[in-house]
């Protein structure tokens, strides 16, 4: 995992002696220095973004960095890559979630007091299976199948929409002689 600690980033962009993210320029400024860096990681790598020196984020900036940066994630604009939310609190959470929800987007987070959350819209059953993952941190179909008594191809069908939401990771592996797809949490 590579932390990307965004109090650092604003101090470097921005030089205004704020620890706060507010408005959409500043947010477009620091979103824009995120995409250089991500750019620069293997795939398969997770961008751990860093909240826990940022005051507040308002919803523009949340908008422009979250929201955006998730987005063009999804749409394979940065490789086989993935974003995950440390050191927020409770007001950064509020602005991040409606950024996200407003898009239809979902990232994991982590609060400043380690509690692991999902932020933005995710259905209830594809909620369950990341829970599970979360909690097993390695699954398989045949796993999921099993666990929940589903059928096969429902199962993959799940996993395989979690990792289309970069929400789990997936690597293939030999399995008594055949591939198997195995699904891992990113946090």
């Amino acid at each position: 995992m590579t932390t990307c600690n965004l109090f650092k980033l604003l101090k470097e962009e921005l030089k205004n002696g704020s620890s706060d993210l507010v408005t959409r320029p500043s947010g477009q400024i620091i979103r824009e220095r995120i995409e250089r860096d991500i750019e620069k990681e293997k795939n398969g790598e997770i961008i751990a973004l860093d909240f826990s020196k940022i005051g507040i984020i308002d919803y523009s900036c949340a908008d422009e960095i979250v929201a955006k940066l998730m987005s063009r994630l999804l749409g394979n604009e940065y490789g086989d890559k993935y974003i995950y939310l440390t050191g927020i609190n409770e007001n950064q959470k509020e602005n991040i979630e409606v950024a996200l929800e407003r898009k239809d987007l979902a990232v994991l987070a982590e609060m400043r007091d380690g509690k692991k959350i999902l932020l933005g819209n995710l259905n209830n059953y594809l909620r369950e299976t990341l829970e599970l993952v979360l909690k097993k941190d390695k699954i398989t179909a045949k796993d999921l199948s099993e666990i929940k008594k589903l059928e096969a191809n429902t199962s993959g069908t799940r996993l395989l929409n979690l990792h289309k939401k970069r929400l789990v990771k997936r690597m293939d592996e030999i399995r008594d002689g055949g591939r198997v797809w195995i699904y891992e949490s990113i946090s």
